[in-house]
């Protein structure tokens, strides 16, 4: 089926029209400045990109450039908008109500609103994408599929936190996860790498999702027994600008020190915190290794944070399984910076992970890079949680 696929921020929306089945990418593009001015830049493979400055006041008339680019004579992959099957919509949180994808109805919409306190940034824009939609599209099933769906198997041991109980009962206050389309996406990939698609019972993978936003997965049996982010995704290892997890001490001391609101308080853990706090250089990890490389220790510390941090929850996750068959790297760092996938696994020895450095060196594709005698597997995956969401959306139209 071919699937046009919906990410829509607060003032951007990203989109791929994609087969479901193949894999193949006919078109994909992004809308900008939404409610300020307006810009599409759209891609199609072996043509030059198209960049057009359109007015966009709000997501109907980004979804409107997007179709008209779709259909368009000379830029366009489609005879008309009757050739989209289908369109499947990243939605960042289901809560409690939401294990799995789900065709986009009234109730499915109603959940989706009652979410927004736990996803208050992006849970109101995916809504502004799916209602722009259904109003230009009112024929084609609409699919919502959500990041925190495939962590939605971990055990009450797993996503209980610690504090007075009444919270999750009466506030739904527990561990949720986020990036769990990529982690289904890259842990069923390495399933099929280990020869285990049908029978994942008994296997142990870590996936790893590092990037500007990085969490972490264990995946037991085929399902998801922990993750490192949280309620939101400020929680886990520290990232690009955020902090992962600090003692909570550190809000009140520092909100007394300097006054800060709450507001003021979550901007500086959300935006100015992880790497970039660290190493007042760049959230970047490509700045970051070029200013270590010249000498910058706050640069060289950050990235040793950030190492340490990784290598730490790949042991907990494996004492947490009893143990590992598979090591998963993916997402902007994953898959791209082979150096730091070197030093993540050189601290590994005492549990029997080996890498090839040869494979290893330079590589950005799917690849197996475990070394001899290695008693885990080290994968290289680059994840397509695209490719997951138009795979649901055309399930479920079906």
């Amino acid at each position: 089926m071919k699937i046009l696929v919906i990410n829509a921020g607060s003032s951007s929306l990203k989109y791929q029209f994609m087969d479901s089945e193949t894999g193949e990418v006919f078109a994909k593009g992004l809308c900008e400045r939404i409610g300020i001015d307006g810009r599409l830049t759209h891609k199609v493979p072996g043509r030059e990109d198209v960049v057009r400055e359109i007015a966009m006041p709000t997501h109907s008339e980004a979804i409107k450039s997007v179709l008209d680019i779709m259909v368009d004579p000379v830029y366009g992959v489609v005879a008309s908008v009757d050739e989209i099957d289908a369109v499947g919509h990243r939605v960042l949180h289901g809560g409690m109500a939401f294990t799995e994808s789900c065709v986009i109805d009234d109730a499915c919409i109603a959940a989706i609103e009652k979410c927004i306190p736990l996803g208050p940034l992006h849970n109101p824009a995916n809504l502004m994408g799916i209602r722009a939609c259904q109003e230009l599209m009112p024929t084609k099933k609409q699919v919502a599929v959500f990041d925190t769906a495939f962590h939605m198997t971990m055990p009450p041991k797993a996503y209980i936190y610690p504090i007075p109980y009444e919270y999750y009962e009466k506030d739904e206050v527990r561990r949720y996860g986020f990036h769990g389309t990529s982690h289904r996406y890259v842990s069923a990939r390495a399933l099929a790498l280990l020869g285990r698609t049908e029978n994942p019972e008994g296997t142990r993978i870590i996936t790893c999702h590092l990037g500007n936003g990085s969490s972490m997965a264990a995946v037991k049996d085929g399902k998801c027994v922990d993750t490192s982010m949280g309620l939101g995704p400020l929680a886990g290892v520290p990232m690009g600008t955020r902090c992962g997890d600090i003692d909570a001490t550190i809000v009140e001391y520092l909100m007394g020190i300097y006054g800060y609101d709450i507001k003021e308080m979550m901007t500086i853990l959300n935006k100015k915190s992880g790497v970039l706090g660290i190493s007042g250089v760049s959230s970047d990890f490509r700045d970051l290794s070029k200013a270590a490389a010249e000498g910058n220790k706050r640069a060289e510390l950050a990235l040793d944070k950030f190492i340490y941090e990784v290598r730490k929850v790949i042991g907990a996750y494996a004492a947490a399984m009893g143990g590992v068959d598979a090591i998963v790297f993916t997402a902007g760092v994953g898959e791209n910076d082979f150096r730091l996938r070197k030093r993540v696994c050189e601290g590994l020895d005492f549990m029997g992970v080996k890498m090839d450095e040869k494979k290893n060196e330079g590589c950005r594709v799917e690849a197996d890079v475990t070394g001899e005698g290695s008693r885990a597997k080290v994968f290289i995956i680059p994840t397509n949680e695209e490719l997951m969401i138009a795979m649901d959306t055309a399930e479920l139209a079906k």
